[in-house]
């Protein structure tokens, strides 16, 4: 692109690590639908922010209700879904933010490519492992209903493929076991990464 100028930004980011007293890092929940990547992020939102963090997260259904509304569920909207998302992570990173993602990202190509837009800060790939007979069980939006009678199409981990990651930096098993042992898992992670 021409005529555009990168501007720095006058406040650096290792002097809002300082202020805020932690790290910026993304923290990239990837996993089934009904895997509790979502409620799993929330929860370690509720107990970083008790702690003082400046912490968001950035949610599949919600970002898809604003940010890329005008975007389908095809293989090339789904990835522009993605890129746009780890650009908006990046920013926020930027800002000193601990970012937690919840989107399926169900290929590794596009959890290496957001990883490599975040690079140099910190992205931690979480795998939310849970049972497919588990997750259809739970079908909290009634998704897996839908995609086994045809109403929906290409739907992850039915019919269309996710991959489950090579090298995640967390596996959290998530069939049975309670959302606060996910978090304390999250929180001991992240301790141990020196993030907070």
């Amino acid at each position: 692109m021409t005529n555009l100028t990168q501007h720095p930004q006058s406040i650096s980011l290792k002097e809002r690590e300082v202020i805020n007293g932690h790290r910026a890092a993304v923290v990239w929940f990837t996993g089934l639908s009904g895997s509790g990547k979502s409620t799993l992020a929330m929860a370690l939102q509720e107990a970083l922010f008790k702690t003082g963090c400046q912490v968001t997260v950035l949610d599949g259904d919600n970002v898809r209700q604003g940010l890329n509304a005008g975007l389908g569920f095809s293989d090339e909207d789904r990835d522009e879904n993605l890129r746009r998302v780890a650009e908006v992570s990046k920013l926020f990173v930027q800002a000193g933010f601990l970012v937690l993602t919840s989107f399926i990202s169900p290929l590794q190509q596009e959890r290496d490519r957001t990883r490599s837009i975040i690079d140099p800060q910190p992205f931690f790939e979480i795998y939310v492992e849970v049972d497919l007979k588990i997750a259809e069980a739970r079908d909290p939006k009634g998704l897996y209903q839908k995609a086994r009678s045809g109403e929906i199409k290409n739907f992850t981990g039915l019919d269309s493929p996710y991959e489950v990651p090579g090298h995640p930096d967390l596996v959290i098993s998530n069939s049975a076991q309670s959302v606060e042992v996910g978090v304390d898992q999250l929180l001991e992670f992240l301790k141990h990464k020196g993030i907070i």
